[in-house]
């Protein structure tokens, strides 16, 4: 090999090595910044773009892709300390000329904190009616979908705000009491009779506590390394103080059991998606919302636990499609006949 052949080598070698170098001093060192560039990447890849809408002073943060058409937008909702991008891996499964809208819930991510605020879930509905006014989602009337806590707010809103909606989905929600305490409630039980209730199984502050509560919300293991763990505990730790406030916001009695205080008010056709394992929220709420919804259609997930959006993305992408789809030919057969 001559010399010039030998410098172009070690050139292209140190090309190479300067990226994944970088990669690994990132995975090691920050892992956090690692998680901010997945989420980055993953919401170009699928044409998901960041928006901000103000309301007054307040502003929101929202992400979408498509536009408005023939066919309902879709709202989604997400969890207590999650943010928009949680919902990436159902966008993933679902139709590129849909409207889809994840914004992020008020105190979360892009969304104003304010210690003034209401975070209460009537509050949280509140605030995302203002939202939807301040983007004109409701000009016609949208499919709206949500989980857990998030899942409790659409429940709320749909009962509050029903010309607004056409159609609604909610994911093991919160707001109802259960004949069965759940894993999660037991374990409240007991910090709070060892008064530990600082240490909350949803709010994790080490690497230990997020593979907790990895486990508590999973049915499925996943084998998360010690770095990502690490990283997904940066993010979060300086946002555990207003993540522990708004916890027992909603878990106070003017919000612990909203939805099923607004229930009987919900007019929309309703689905219910539900893990059949969830230790969070038991399954028993599912025949709660059937038993007060009319048109409620339940859905209960084998081998599934709390975490449905992120255990079974494309099963629940298909069912909310296929769910809109059917009230799509119900609607076509009424204004046939």
């Amino acid at each position: 090999m001559d010399l010039d052949m030998l410098n172009m080598f070690v050139i292209a070698s140190g090309t190479l090595a300067i990226p994944i170098l970088a990669f690994v001093a990132s995975f090691l060192l920050w892992p956090s910044a690692l998680i901010r560039i997945y989420y980055w990447y993953w919401r170009r890849a699928l044409g998901m773009q960041v928006r901000y809408a103000n309301y007054d002073d307040y502003q929101f943060c929202y992400s979408y892709r498509g536009r408005p058409g023939y066919r309902p937008s879709i709202l989604m909702l997400h969890g207590f300390s999650a943010h928009k991008d949680m919902w990436l891996s159902i966008v993933k499964f679902l139709p590129k000329n849909l409207h889809l809208v994840c914004v992020d819930m008020p105190g979360h991510e892009g969304t104003t904190r304010s210690d003034l605020d209401d975070y209460s879930i009537s509050g949280q509905a509140k605030r995302i009616h203002q939202f939807v006014e301040c983007i004109k989602l409701n000009r016609k009337p949208f499919h709206l979908v949500g989980t857990s806590m998030g899942g409790n707010v659409a429940g709320v809103y749909a009962a509050q705000y029903p010309e607004d909606i056409c159609s609604l989905t909610l994911i093991c929600p919160a707001g109802l009491p259960s004949t069965t305490d759940s894993k999660f409630i037991k374990q409240l039980r007991e910090l709070q009779e060892s008064k530990c209730i600082d240490r909350i199984p949803l709010i994790p502050s080490t690497p230990e506590e997020m593979a907790d509560m990895l486990k508590l919300c999973s049915y499925v293991r996943f084998k998360v390394p010690q770095q990502i763990l690490q990283g997904l505990v940066d993010v979060r730790i300086p946002h555990n103080e207003f993540y522990r406030k708004l916890f027992l916001e909603i878990a106070d009695e003017k919000s612990r059991h909203s939805l099923h205080e607004n229930m009987s008010k919900i007019k929309a056709p309703t689905q219910v998606i539900w893990g059949k394992q969830d230790q969070v929220l038991d399954v028993s709420g599912a025949s709660v919302l059937a038993s007060a919804i009319p048109d409620c259609h339940v859905y209960i997930l084998e081998n599934c636990g709390h975490s449905v959006v992120v255990e079974r993305p494309r099963k629940t992408a298909n069912l909310i499609l296929e769910f809109l789809a059917l009230l799509h030919s119900i609607d076509n057969n009424k204004k046939q006949a």
